[in-house]
């Protein structure tokens, strides 16, 4: 896994962190795939790819604010 692949997940990871302690989400996870990011929404598992989570995870956090 490259350096900016190591980056963006643990970016994801402490937006995920956040999104769940406001809330917003009901789960998340590292995924099976290095590339992606499981996040549990509704109670449904989504695997999104590392760049779709930050984006997904920004809004989400942004909206509630």
């Amino acid at each position: 896994m490259s350096n900016a692949t190591v980056a963006l997940r643990d970016e994801v990871q402490k937006l995920a962190e956040q999104a769940f302690h406001k809330h917003l989400i009901s789960g998340y996870g590292d995924s099976e795939y290095d590339n992606e990011y499981q996040i549990v929404i509704e109670g449904k598992p989504r695997h999104l790819p590392l760049e779709h989570a930050r984006a997904f995870l920004d809004r989400l956090i942004a909206e509630s604010d």
